[in-house]
């Protein structure tokens, strides 16, 4: 049997006799992925023939070239594992996923830093996007909805760092959370009421924390009647049960584009598309002022996440959003804010991976240091549940 780093020594000259077998590298691009297994499926014979190889070694070969060249490599295994929500790679020799909610290291390790940076680039080119050492930090959403961030040296002065954060496909059900207890079902179906009604309500907590599963569930509160439009950096929301609905996404600007379409050029564009309601798959910049003016010239409803520690955080960072792109004085954003929110939930991510609706408030008024806001719910940490004030 084979050791670890004979197989990986191998690959690339596995990969080399492939190339010398084809006319051009450009008919590798253009290969199905059929054919490109029945070529290395011959390479590996051909040129291991003297080893003896047992099939499951001979299989594995060719399924770790066909990966090297069409997937990511001792990755790809991983982006097929559906019991997989997260990929990270901080270097060469540090990979963690989480699976089935638990963070764990795995003894998986590259050849070396170029080898590593040899597979972000081309996992990314044969997406058309570009990175590099010029344009070393990128984003990509493959065609299963995952979404991948990539950052190369110099900017990650250790090594290339990857992160993948996978679309499993999954779509959790009120059902579901309330069953895992990731909300009581009394604080549930308050919360769905308040979509039905029109209210608006944000979702905040930290990354991975659940926010964007709590909003897709919540939306199939809305009235099928209603014209939804959301907003997103990256398409990530699955709404349910909304069929009037228009999706629009934020593009960065790259060499083939002359400018970047921001959320806040979206959020300008919506209002002219007659929408019922207005949806924002995360507000982390100058459109929460846009957002804003939205809620409060006509358009109930808006349902929206934000990153933030607390309910109450959330009202000051929104706020602080809403300063840092606007000229207004500080008590008129708190004006405008207690005017237009009105309901806010804290969602975390507890250490063994469970997700927790932690708070529920009701924004009640403001004076003139901040929102203020009731608490509706919160978390009996003796019992672990969430109970009614």
């Amino acid at each position: 049997m084979m050791s670890e780093r004979i197989r990986e020594n191998l690959l690339p000259d596995l990969r080399a006799a492939l190339l010398n077998r084809l006319q051009s590298s450009a008919e590798l691009e253009t290969m199905s992925d059929g054919t490109l297994r029945a070529q290395l499926a011959q390479v590996v014979t051909e040129h291991l023939l003297s080893r003896n190889l047992p099939l499951t070694e001979r299989q594995d070969l060719i399924d770790r070239l066909f990966h090297n060249m069409r997937g990511l490599g001792l990755l790809q295994p991983l982006l097929e594992d559906p019991a997989v929500t997260e990929i990270m790679v901080n270097g060469p020799d540090s990979v963690f996923i989480e699976k089935r909610g638990v963070m764990q290291r795995l003894p998986l390790r590259f050849r070396d830093t170029d080898h590593l940076i040899e597979v972000i680039t081309a996992f990314f080119a044969r997406a058309n996007r570009n990175i590099s050492y010029t344009r070393p930090i990128a984003d990509l959403r493959l065609p299963d909805g995952s979404r991948a961030h990539a950052v190369l040296p110099p900017v990650a002065p250790e090594g290339p760092i990857l992160t993948i954060r996978k679309f499993t496909g999954v779509r959790q059900t009120a059902e579901d959370i309330v069953a895992n207890r990731t909300v009581s079902a009394e604080a549930l179906s308050f919360l769905q009421s308040c979509v039905s009604e029109r209210r608006a309500v944000f979702i905040c907590g930290g990354t991975g924390s659940g926010k964007t599963t709590l909003l897709n569930i919540l939306s199939a509160a809305i009235s099928p009647a209603e014209r939804i439009v959301t907003i997103e950096e990256a398409l990530e929301l699955q709404l349910q049960g909304c069929d009037n609905l228009v999706r629009l996404e934020a593009r960065e600007t790259d060499a083939q584009r002359s400018e970047a379409i921001t959320t806040r050029d979206l959020l300008r564009a919506a209002l002219r598309m007659r929408p019922d309601r207005i949806i924002v798959g995360e507000v982390r910049g100058p459109e929460a002022l846009d957002m804003l003016t939205a809620m409060n010239t006509g358009h109930p409803g808006t349902l929206c996440t934000v990153h933030a520690n607390s309910c109450r955080d959330a009202t000051a960072r929104l706020a602080n959003l809403v300063l840092a792109a606007s000229r207004l004085p500080w008590e008129a954003i708190l004006r405008s804010l207690a005017s237009a929110l009105d309901i806010i939930v804290f969602i975390e991510r507890l250490s063994r991976g469970r997700r927790r609706v932690s708070e529920i408030v009701e924004v009640s008024g403001n004076d003139e240091q901040s929102v203020k806001c009731r608490t509706l719910y919160e978390t009996d940490t003796e019992n672990d549940e969430l109970v009614k004030i």
